[in-house]
């Protein structure tokens, strides 16, 4: 080894001992007969220091030259620093040099290397490889690190095998657009990366296999955000001989041990929630419960009250809904908060019409912006229906029931932004079970699955699959964390006479569905255990886990708003040649 420690590990204890280091030059501090050299590695800083009259001056030579980023070695001995920084873990002590030698010069970095840096995300994209030197970024893939790590040892204790399942798979119709792979060998035929592991690791089960997982890569060619990536990490698991109810036991358990092991939290049981009621409630199938505000209706499809009707205001007379929240303490909201909220409500991407408030002021009276309309008494009905209490703030919307509902939830969120009701270091999980298994595509005038074709139904709604497709429960489950779905699963069809059912209400002739699926109901033939699973979306579990709201920082190099890496220029175009071998006609640019 070139070094005897890292720039992070010596303390007091090793005073007077000698130590050689390697790393990154963070800063000099050139006092004329005193220098300091700040050396970087990814353990943490050592303050080097060269003194005039005991340093020899071929040191001092070598050490004005150096600049940010030189890659060095240093040897000398350990003292006890005269200024000690606090801040670090090495802040007690310094290396007095005996030896530097420069391993490698460096060309001035585009950007600060420093925890606040001043490069932009497409520059720190493109100098990924110096964006993963500053401690923020690093400190994210070691979470990621850790995160695995305690993901292995859940697995592992609870007998599970982690098998690898094939990249380059078969193409299939349903969910994103997959990435293609052309195949020199079979011209004009195609691979297919895989959305996920799910025929294989039902596939598993059939073998007897009984406890699968995988940490595994997936790929889904979708339009991107700040926590989408067209090449995604999933933790997938698969269990034979089971109910619903074993696997929320079972990866309850495992999130409850990577909130211990990863950030040191006692996680209370996870509470349950049906589909219905958080659409009821919250307008969402993955509310934010670290906060109240839950919805009431005025006039409503779940309530039977309708408390707004035959006082000849037309917006709420002819809305299908009328549905608010109620936010504690902001009666005190002006005229022109109020106004700046209507226009947040109607932008184009919420698309609201406008925006009801009722104040319940401290004095217990009340203000509203429809008091030509409803008197005081209608208003302290709608008060109490709420909840209300003096001091709190009323916000309604009416119009179609469903559109109403999403657009009162981006309002419920952001109002628990704005009141910092939303903090990233406390953490409510919640299970949302009882999703419909189909939902009816209007511009397609067909069924699809809600999560994906070998979802089982609720056993009870089997008879609904004849009489009533859009009542029938999806015998699937989904893992909320703060408002984000980090996980999803489903007891799966194991009988191929109901698997092929459901390929026929999806649309799927026979011929197609044994053409794409045909493996696996030949598979069910041959004794398939009853199963179910759950797939958790690792990159998505660690900006969790780390605070953040976008996965970039938690992928090692990540792809840019366009699904492109900035940083090698990829994708790009391949030559004539290699599409000739894979019988592939030029592309026109």
């Amino acid at each position: 080894m070139l070094r005897t420690h890292t720039c992070g590990e010596l303390r007091l204890t090793d005073d007077n001992t000698t130590a050689t280091l390697c790393g990154w030059v963070q800063t000099i501090r050139d006092k004329g007969g005193v220098l300091w050299i700040d050396l970087r590695d990814r353990y943490g800083i050592t303050q080097l220091l060269l003194e005039d009259g005991q340093t020899a001056p071929e040191l001092f030579t070598t050490a004005r030259s150096l600049g940010r980023e030189f890659v060095v070695k240093a040897t000398g001995t350990v003292i006890e620093r005269k200024s000690k920084n606090p801040n670090i873990p090495t802040g007690d002590i310094e290396l007095k040099v005996t030896s530097l030698e420069v391993l490698n010069p460096a060309k001035l970095p585009p950007f600060l290397i420093e925890d606040e840096t001043d490069g932009g995300d497409d520059l720190r994209m493109k100098y990924r490889y110096l964006d993963l030197r500053r401690n923020p970024v690093r400190r994210s893939l070691e979470l990621r690190h850790r995160m695995a790590q305690q993901t292995r040892v859940y697995m592992d204790g609870q007998n599970f095998i982690e098998v690898e399942t094939p990249v380059l798979i078969k193409s299939t119709p349903e969910g994103a657009r997959d990435f293609v792979v052309p195949s020199r060998m079979n011209p004009g035929e195609f691979y297919a990366l895989p959305q996920s592991p799910q025929t294989f690791k039902q596939l598993l089960m059939v073998s007897g296999f009984d406890r699968y997982y995988q940490i595994v890569k997936c790929f889904r060619d979708e339009d991107l955000r700040a926590d989408r990536q067209p090449e995604f990490t999933q933790i997938d698991c698969e269990m034979s001989f089971v109910e619903q109810e074993d696997i929320l036991n079972m990866f309850e358990g495992l999130v409850r041990h990577l909130f211990k092991a990863v950030k040191g939290i006692d996680m209370a049981t996870v509470p349950r929630m049906t589909y219905a009621d958080a659409m009821k409630f919250y307008g969402s199938d993955k509310p934010d419960t670290r906060f109240g505000m839950e919805f009431v209706e005025l006039k409503g499809t779940f309530d039977t009250v309708d408390m707004t009707s035959g006082k000849g205001f037309g917006v709420f007379d002819s809305a299908e809904l009328v549905v608010g929240i109620n936010v504690p303490g902001c009666a005190h909201y002006t005229r022109k908060q109020l106004d700046e909220l209507t226009d947040w409500i109607k932008r184009p991407q919420i698309g609201a019409k406008g925006l009801i408030y009722v104040r319940y002021n401290e004095d217990g009276t009340l203000k509203s912006s429809v008091d030509k309309f409803y008197s005081e008494a209608d208003l302290k009905g709608w008060a109490a229906h709420f909840g209300a209490k003096p001091g709190d703030l009323m916000l309604i919307l009416s119009g179609d029931a469903a559109k109403a509902r999403k657009q009162l939830s981006e309002l419920r969120l952001e109002m628990g932004s704005r009141l910092g009701l939303r903090d990233p270091n406390v953490f409510s999980t919640l299970w949302v079970l009882d999703f419909p298994l189909l939902e009816y595509g209007e511009e397609e005038q067909r069924w699809f699955a809600m999560h994906h074709p070998f979802t089982s139904p609720k056993p009870e709604d089997i008879p609904l699959l004849d009489t009533d497709l859009g009542a029938v429960r999806a015998n699937a489950y989904d893992l909320v964390i703060n408002g984000t779905e980090v996980g999803g699963g489903s007891i799966r069809i194991f009988n191929r006479d109901l698997q092929a059912r459901m390929f026929s209400i999806l649309g799927f002739s026979d011929e197609e569905a044994k053409a794409q699926f045909g493996f696996l109901m030949d598979a069910f033939e041959f004794g398939a255990p009853p199963h179910g699973g759950i797939a958790f979306g690792f990159d998505r579990l660690c900006s969790l886990f780390g605070g953040a709201d976008s996965i970039r920082d938690f992928i090692a190099f990540p792809k840019n708003n366009s699904g492109r890496d900035v940083m090698i220029d990829s994708p790009s175009p391949i030559s004539q040649a290699q599409l000739n071998e894979l019988k592939i006609a030029t592309v026109a640019k």
